[in-house]
């Protein structure tokens, strides 16, 4: 959850790690594909960061905001954007992760919990499904479903929804 998120990032003290769990929150990877994310991914003018999952070889390329361009710009310019994080087995990132959450009294979750929250949060907010599917790598619904099954989803009324997209429209 976000105050779990939250009470992780209060009681890291490491800005590396710190950015790291940010850009899991915000992008939704891997924690190896995360870890591996290089400066030269980043294409700033058209503000999206594209990456090939390790687990599927699938491209994901996900447009970033600006609390994200602001992670990004706190990275190393080239190379990878968490060098030492990088270098570290998965299982030794889970172990640190672990203990992260013991000293921030944060149970039940792991550093993959982050790829279901980002699915829930999508959801949640009505993210079109196909978009998720590929931000996550996921060319399956079943697994996208089963991702994003804790969601709490209030469906918007129609004629709202309409709005904001007759709005959006008139802005571009």
């Amino acid at each position: 959850t976000r105050a779990e998120h939250e009470r992780i990032l209060a009681s890291e003290r490491d800005p590396n790690w710190r950015a790291f769990y940010e850009i899991l929150w915000h992008l939704g990877g891997s924690q190896t594909d995360m870890a591996q994310l290089r400066a030269e991914s980043i294409d700033w003018d058209n503000r999206t960061i594209a990456y090939a999952r390790g687990k599927t070889g699938t491209l994901a390329v996900i447009r970033f905001d600006e609390g994200v361009a602001g992670i990004l710009r706190s990275r190393p310019a080239g190379g990878y954007l968490f060098p030492q994080i990088a270098e570290w087995r998965h299982s030794d990132r889970a172990k640190a992760f672990t203990r992260r959450c013991r000293l921030a009294k944060v149970s039940g979750v792991s550093l993959h919990s982050y790829r279901y929250a980002w699915a829930e949060r999508a959801r949640a907010c009505g993210y079109p499904e196909r978009f998720a599917q590929q931000a996550l790598g996921h060319n399956s619904k079943a697994v996208h479903h089963a991702y994003s099954k804790g969601a709490n989803v209030t469906v918007p009324s129609l004629n709202d929804w309409e709005q904001k997209h007759r709005e959006d429209a008139q802005r571009l």
